[in-house]
């Protein structure tokens, strides 16, 4: 049966994959969630969407002949994960990781560690303050409980609907963005508190260096448990996975 990789992807490492398997000539599907407009284009045929939890991710499976799945999702993207664990689980799909590593904290940084968005909510029960709020445009209305606040809020996508916080200002873009610029915003902006999730990697970094460099605290949101599965930093990494198994299999 000849391979057929699937890469469950939305990171700028999940396009650095797509780049390396194309040039491997590996047959290869890039999925992406569809939570953004307008997507980067991929060398690979693409699927947009999604699947329908562990169920349709099974029937994804097994209708496209799957044999390799590469979770290449953002940290926080918790349930898709978990349903690509349970999914490969159940139609023996090998599954990978490919992740990147945690940020941690430097000297001159002033972190505060929460759980989740819930804790983020709580820590920010307090005067008003101008935040930098970097955490996208999924969980907004839960900060909402904490309108006093003046919101910088950098989206991917400008908002389709109402944003539930009174007090903001809203910038379209999309990284990666650099320390300079972020540390020019900041300031511009005149940031108190800046309230990141811990995405690590380098795309999204420039704004706890900026952070850093104006003595500016950042609640930091720890990221969501994940059942254990193989994980991976690097894209030749996963060339030598799938070598590895093929070599197993006496391919």
């Amino acid at each position: 049966m000849t391979d057929h990789l699937l890469i469950l992807g939305g990171t700028t490492e999940a396009t650095g994959l797509a780049h390396v398997l194309h040039d491997a000539g590996i047959n290869a599907t890039f999925s992406y969630a569809g939570r953004v407009a307008r997507p980067k284009r991929q060398p690979l045929p693409t699927r947009i969407g999604g699947f329908g939890g562990v169920e349709g991710l099974v029937k994804y499976i097994a209708e496209n002949a799957i044999t390799h799945v590469v979770d290449a999702t953002h940290p926080f993207a918790a349930q898709m994960s978990m349903n690509a664990v349970a999914a490969c689980a159940q139609t023996n799909a090998h599954l990978l990781a490919l992740t990147r590593p945690k940020w941690v904290a430097q000297a001159g940084d002033q972190w505060r560690h929460v759980a989740d968005i819930d804790g983020a909510v709580a820590a920010l029960d307090g005067p008003a303050q101008k935040v930098m709020l970097a955490i996208g445009r999924m969980h907004l209305d839960a900060f909402a409980l904490c309108s006093q606040h003046q919101y910088l809020l950098r989206l991917v996508d400008a908002p389709s609907g109402e944003v539930p916080l009174p007090n903001r200002s809203i910038i379209v873009d999309q990284g990666p963005f650099s320390v300079e610029n972020d540390t020019a915003l900041m300031r511009d902006h005149k940031i108190e508190l800046v309230v990141a999730k811990n995405a690590g990697g380098s795309g999204a970094r420039a704004k706890i260096d900026g952070a850093r460099a104006l003595n500016i605290p950042i609640i930091m949101i720890d990221r969501p448990h994940i059942p254990a599965r193989p994980e991976v930093g690097t894209a030749q990494e996963v060339l030598d996975w799938m070598a590895h198994l093929a070599s197993d299999l006496g391919v």
